[in-house]
């Protein structure tokens, strides 16, 4: 897809946003074209819906293979009675529970869902975003919002304007920026067409959190890929995604294990005159100082949201440092760590490294 817009990128305050810009943002949307908005989750890419060009601008934009489905962003239950055939009793306790926020259900489709918003299956993933802008949008539009994640298909996704302006610049008419995104990794995705309700995607929503309320909620064992050359029930699902540009390595073992195995790896590298960079726990600070290496921490061992939140920043940052290999460490699999590991497997094409 050649340029076609001189891109511009508009501050908003999330606690006050300005009404007129919001209004001009949902008339570029209403014009069949798309904007980029902020989300708790990452900054999305959206068209209304019920507007089949505008979605395919989605896909062009990104270079997204129709395969991939999009999430349907709403603001009420009026909005999601148009989105779905039929609304299971689950779907009224999830939502008190966890909406607005970073859950998405996967739902059965109403027939005036566009096609190219479903990757042509008779599903539909729907999420309630809790981010003032996005929900001031949604409102202004009085339509639900599809919208994945503002970056170039497979590219790590974006948690600030500038990610996506490296990405989409010239590409999308309008950027809201409105700062880092809270949470950093996607939503969770939940399937309720399942016969148990199982997870598709872990995010933004803990396992924990859902078991709490769904005692019997499972999580996927195999995962469909692009490969497969069906339609995926569920954005996330491939195989490579979330990915930078240069090679990634993931090394799992214990602390001292994972930290002398990237130190030996990154001699390796640099032995060989390349620029290594080091994803790390704020934990793993000492042992690398010192190293000569690219290095970003994420956050501390213990608090897997602040990892999240900053994960792929991190990516983004070592990229952008010219690095030629990326080396990144595992963090604990509890709560959003668990997303954290998903986000890291696939990073890394499951390029994983035992320490």
């Amino acid at each position: 897809m050649a340029d076609m817009y001189q891109t511009e990128v508009i501050p908003l305050d999330p606690a006050q946003p300005d009404a007129a810009i919001i209004e001009r943002a949902a008339t570029i949307l209403r014009g069949e074209d798309v904007v980029v908005f902020p989300t708790e989750t990452v900054y999305g890419l959206g068209a209304d819906v019920f507007r089949p060009k505008a979605v395919e601008r989605i896909f062009a934009a990104k270079e997204r293979p129709y395969s991939d489905p999009l999430i349907a962003h709403i603001i009420d239950e009026q909005m999601l009675v148009r989105l779905t055939a039929s609304i299971p009793p689950l779907v009224h306790e999830l939502a008190r529970h966890f909406w607005p926020g970073p859950l998405t259900l996967i739902l059965p489709a109403a027939p005036e869902v566009p096609r190219t918003v479903t990757a042509g299956l008779d599903t539909v993933a729907v999420r309630m975003p809790s981010h003032p802008i996005a929900r001031a949008l949604i409102r202004a539009m009085n339509s639900p919002i599809a919208a994945p994640s503002a970056n170039r298909f497979m590219h790590v996704s974006p948690t600030t304007a500038q990610h996506v302006y490296q990405d989409l610049a010239g590409r999308v008419p309008l950027i809201l920026d409105a700062g880092p995104c809270a949470v950093g990794v996607e939503s969770t995705i939940l399937d309720l067409c399942a016969e148990v309700p199982t997870i598709l995607r872990p995010g933004g929503v803990s396992l924990e959190a859902l078991q709490a309320v769904l005692p019997d909620v499972q999580v996927a064992k195999k995962r469909p890929t692009a490969d497969e050359g069906t339609a995926m029930k569920s954005p996330g699902q491939m195989l490579i995604h979330y990915s930078p540009h240069v090679p990634a390595y993931l090394f799992e073992g214990s602390d001292e294990q994972v930290r002398a195995a990237m130190q030996r790896e990154a001699a390796r590298y640099s032995a060989q005159g390349k620029q290594v960079g080091v994803l790390i726990a704020t934990e793993d600070i000492v042992t690398f100082q010192h190293s000569g290496l690219h290095s970003y921490a994420a956050g501390s061992l213990k608090a897997p949201e602040e990892v999240a939140a900053r994960l792929f920043a991190g990516l983004r940052t070592l990229e952008d440092a010219g690095v030629d290999v990326i080396l990144c460490r595992n963090f604990p699999e509890k709560g959003l760590g668990r997303a954290v590991r998903d986000r890291l497997l696939k990073a890394t094409g499951g390029k994983i490294i035992s320490a």
